[in-house]
């Protein structure tokens, strides 16, 4: 009698803890200076500047930004994890706190015009290359 009690008892606080469980909501906002670049993230098209994606985990990510008349811009960041994402906390911040927590990140990158190559130095580069081969 006294285990049924017992296993009742787990059984409730464990569906009142997923019913009213907390949650965290991840967001990355990317802007580029000029608007309306084309965004990717991690080889993924996540869409035109600026842009607001979501994600699960922190560490580096690739980014890459193309807009016509300008050069494409590839380069990496991290995303490092607050304290509350680190056990023990990331138990309480996840699954027990009742409220939501919004973690958000912003980043912006300037992108540059892209430049003209003249015919005579396009014609040596392709002469370079022909070598190369």
């Amino acid at each position: 009698m006294r285990k049924l009690k017992l296993i009742c008892l787990i059984a409730s606080v464990l569906t009142s803890a997923a019913f009213f469980a907390g949650c965290v909501e991840r967001r990355l906002i990317i802007n580029t200076e000029p608007k309306g670049a084309i965004v990717f993230l991690n080889d993924e098209e996540i869409g035109t500047s600026p842009v607001t994606t979501s994600f699960m985990w922190y560490g580096d990510y690739n980014v890459r930004m193309q807009k016509p008349g300008y050069e494409t811009l590839k380069t990496h960041r991290k995303l490092k994890a607050p304290w509350y994402d680190y056990f023990p906390f990331d138990l309480f911040a996840q699954i027990l706190y009742p409220g939501k927590i919004v973690d958000s990140y912003q980043w912006k990158f300037n992108m540059n015009p892209q430049k003209e190559i003249s015919r005579e130095q396009l014609i040596k580069n392709a002469k370079k290359l022909k070598q190369q081969l």
